[in-house]
């Protein structure tokens, strides 16, 4: 098998923690120019790529600016910054609760994504870290929902990401959630819910249909008071929504989602009342590439558990 030839360092630096994109023109197309092919396969259309490229910014391996009639080569790359989303601050901190230099282990606040995407861009834990770090190559090992709170792992160098990214594919992670739902007396817990899940593009919710399951959550009540439970959830798969899915299922759907059951209408941006009851509490594993043992812990307490009405009023 062919050995995939890595692309060739980005000759632009981040901005704001935020890299560069990348396009490479396809070996089996044919263009007459660069700016025809951008124009054909970007959504920014005609005039954005024509002021980026009257501006000198977007540029080659050697960092020189592609002009409006450079022929196009087949497997070339070119580099640009996008103009930025207007984006609403997050008003929650990200801590970090374990570094060194091989990874980080951050606590990430609800509402915060995880890496850039869509219109969550230089307000993402990644982007919010490599500024707050000063570590420009530091990137993901898995992600975690926007909504959901709790650990995430990244990894400071590049080389060494595929195997820590390895330990999430290949389930040598354990994890545990914590989530806050309605309690019901009736519902026989512990229980392990399988299922199959499928999660459609561009369709906000996940969907469980028959088939072979591929989605594993056990589930354990840990307390309740009211109406109220506090449920312990630890997934042994990692589906797309799989923990907020089941809950949804067992007939107590966490608080705060307002996808399952209902999905229901967004709410306006810089609107951060009423988050997600549902927190990444414990990350557990064998460091791939110092052989140390790691288990880290959230501090973070679930706001309606120690607060239902403070929570509900927002």
């Amino acid at each position: 098998m062919r050995r995939r030839i890595p692309p060739p360092p980005s000759p632009l630096p981040q901005r704001d923690g935020v890299d560069p994109v990348r396009v490479r023109m396809p070996p089996g197309d044919v263009w007459p120019t660069v700016r025809d092919h951008l124009v054909a396969r970007l959504a920014s259309g005609a005039e954005v790529i024509d002021g980026l490229l009257e501006a000198g910014q977007i540029v080659d391996a050697a960092g020189r600016p592609v002009t409006r009639d450079m022929a196009y080569v087949p497997g070339m790359f070119v580099w640009f910054h996008r103009e930025l989303p207007d984006e609403e601050r997050v008003p929650f901190p990200i801590d970090v609760l374990y570094r060194d230099e091989h990874v980080v282990v951050a606590d990430k606040p609800h509402f915060l994504a995880t890496t850039p995407r869509g219109s969550h861009v230089a307000e993402t834990a990644l982007a919010r870290l490599r500024r707050q770090l000063d570590i420009p190559t530091l990137g993901a090992a898995h992600r975690l929902d926007r909504l959901t709170a709790g650990l995430v792992m990244f990894t400071v160098r590049p080389e060494e990401r595929g195997a820590y990214q390895s330990l999430f594919r290949d389930r040598r992670v354990a994890k545990e959630y914590e989530a806050v739902a309605p309690y019901d007396p009736a519902l026989p817990l512990p229980h392990t819910a399988r299922s199959r899940i499928v999660k459609e593009r561009g369709v906000l919710a996940a969907q469980e249909i028959q088939g072979e399951p591929n989605a594993v959550s056990r589930i354990e009540l840990l307390e309740h008071q009211g109406e109220h439970a506090r449920y312990r959830l630890t997934p042994s798969t990692g589906q797309t929504h799989q923990l907020r899915v089941h809950m949804s299922a067992l007939g107590v759907p966490i608080l705060g989602d307002p996808l399952y059951p209902v999905v229901t209408d967004p709410v306006a941006s810089g609107d951060f009342r009423r988050p997600l009851q549902l927190l990444a509490r414990i990350l557990e594993f064998t460091d791939p590439v110092t052989g140390r043992e790691h288990r880290f812990v959230s501090p973070r307490t679930l706001q309606s558990w120690s607060s239902y009405e403070e929570w509900a009023a927002g």
